[in-house]
């Protein structure tokens, strides 16, 4: 049953995302507003290089918290790591705030706010996808994704209104200082919520773990349901501990691992690869075509659609398919960069766009068909499928790579495009439609259909060699009674793979089904 506390728990994380997207979203009116011009430009405008450097530095550093947060989430615990990089995200908005003149000083700063970004962009969806039921983990995860774009919007509607309202430093400062108000509630607030109980199990703390996976299934503690439950994760904690401690090389040399890790880069990686920044950044252009000059006015038009998109992707999310979800997106977002790119180059008159009112119409409906297909598939659902991919024995490390490839591309787009756009203008669009393409492949050869699947279902699909094409129809009872792994000494008896959470009803009367600690995994 879903609970108050399950859907509690994943809203509070989600405002990782939140803080994300609003940190993203003011930059680019930053950029735009007089004030900031004057103490940060040169000659009242900024340099491809200046403008790459402060707009970037925020993807570097939520690199480095990124790939940090793993040992840390590991240590820490996830709920805890959540609360400390929250609260670490403030130290890099008081030096942005704080910059009067030097501009090394505001891009100091959001390196230091990305760092704690990055840090968010692990744990969240580590928790989440720890904690909440599997019939409802997809759409908790990726309400992630809704939160950035929600933070994106309430962003550009701040901006809109302190830039009109002020002539001074309050036009950016205002909505710079709010930064604070949402790390704050963050950093709070999930101090209140429960450890992941997988985390917690893996730390030897049982009865902690047992009862917080009753109050998310909203079951009694030694339910028939949450018996199973703790027996899956039990005999994976085992198989893992009898492997020793992981050194943090076998998240490319562990059981399947080396597929997982480069999927998880890559999917990332993709995200970005899509090509949805090139649209926000061209937006401004094709909006003028019917007459809106108003860059402000341009941006809470986009950010509306990907706000209004992504909360109809939670209902994908939630029914129907991670495959079939991402492969439709791809091929859609593709179909819009090729109209984009050809009708752009050569139908609209890029030096006087009104001239081509048709052309212009044309790009924006397909600049926002491109928003609704990004923010409903791959947006979303990459948190989720990258969040469920790993076992518990590699998650955090694994997680922390494949988001730091999403960052490392965010920076190199966000650096570069203003540079290649100059060179070759709506022509860059072919390069993400080919990425939009080669995705597709790589969703329909290699990805694993997850919807409604526990985490150790996921991970005995991938060790077992199921097939990609054939994810979905697979039933743990295909298995013979033990499966030997594919590279694994252990043996995984499959019956325990079989657990299904619709199938068992709530027991209160059974009796525990696991009295003793877990051995320890260090």
């Amino acid at each position: 049953m879903l609970t108050f506390l399950a859907v509690l728990l994943g809203a509070i994380a989600s405002m990782g995302g939140f803080i994300f997207g609003y940190e993203s979203g003011q930059i680019s009116g930053f950029l735009a507003m007089a004030d900031f011009l004057a103490r940060f430009g040169e000659n009242g405008q900024f340099s491809a290089a200046r403008q790459g450097t402060i707009v970037g530095l925020l993807c570097i550093g939520t690199l480095v918290g990124c790939l940090a947060s793993g040992w840390i989430c590991d240590r820490l615990g996830r709920k805890w790591t959540i609360s400390s990089a929250a609260f670490f995200y403030i130290i890099g908005v008081v030096i942005e705030v704080s910059s009067e003149k030097q501009w090394v000083q505001f891009a100091m700063g959001r390196f230091t706010a990305g760092m704690g970004i990055g840090a968010l962009s692990t744990s969240v969806p580590m928790y989440q996808s720890e904690s909440v039921p599997k019939n409802i983990r997809g759409a908790t995860v990726a309400s992630y994704q809704l939160m950035i774009t929600l933070g994106i919007w309430t962003a550009y509607m701040i901006n809109w209104h302190t830039e009109a309202a002020f002539g001074n430093s309050a036009q950016w400062r205002i909505p710079n200082a709010l930064s604070m108000l949402w790390a704050l509630i963050l950093g709070g607030s999930i101090l209140f919520m429960p450890e992941s109980p997988r985390f917690a199990y893996r730390m030897g703390r049982v009865e902690e773990a047992r009862n917080t996976l009753a109050r998310l299934n909203g079951v009694d503690p030694y339910s028939k349901l949450i018996d199973d439950e703790v027996k899956e994760i039990d005999d994976k904690l085992k198989a893992d501990n009898a492997q020793g401690v992981a050194p943090w090389y076998e998240i490319f040399t562990g059981p399947s691992m080396l597929y997982r890790t480069l999927l998880g880069m890559i999917l990332q990686a993709g995200q970005q690869l899509t090509g949805a920044n090139f649209f926000f950044y061209y937006g401004t252009t094709v909006f003028k075509s019917t007459g809106i000059e108003n860059s402000y006015i341009t941006s809470i038009i986009l950010g509306s659609v990907n706000v209004g998109a992504t909360i109809g992707g939670l209902w994908i999310v939630k029914n129907c398919g991670r495959r079939k979800a991402l492969m439709a997106g791809a091929a859609w977002m593709f179909m819009c960069f090729m109209i984009y790119a050809f009708v752009g180059s050569f139908v609209l008159d890029a030096n006087n766009p009104m001239a081509t009112p048709t052309a212009g119409k044309v790009l924006i409906v397909f600049t926002c068909l491109f928003i609704v297909a990004f923010a409903t598939t791959w947006g979303p659902l990459v948190w989720a499928v990258v969040g469920e991919m790993y076992p518990s024995r590699y998650r955090a490390p694994a997680m922390a790579v494949a988001t730091a490839s999403n960052w490392l591309f965010n920076f190199l787009i966000s650096f570069f495009t203003t540079f290649i756009t100059n060179a070759i203008h709506y022509f860059y669009g072919l390069v993400f439609g080919g990425c939009c393409l080669a995705l597709f492949f790589i969703v329909y050869f290699f990805m694993m259909e997850t919807k409604d699947r526990s985490l150790e279902e996921i991970d005995t699909m991938y060790t077992s060699g199921v097939n990609p094409r054939k994810s979905a129809g697979w039933k743990p009872s295909v298995l013979p009674a033990d499966v030997k792994v594919a590279e694994n000494k252990e043996t995984v008896p499959a019956r325990l793979m079989a657990h299904d959470e619709r199938a068992f009803p709530e027991n209160p009367n059974s009796k525990p089904a696991m009295a003793q600690n877990p051995t320890q995994a260090v």
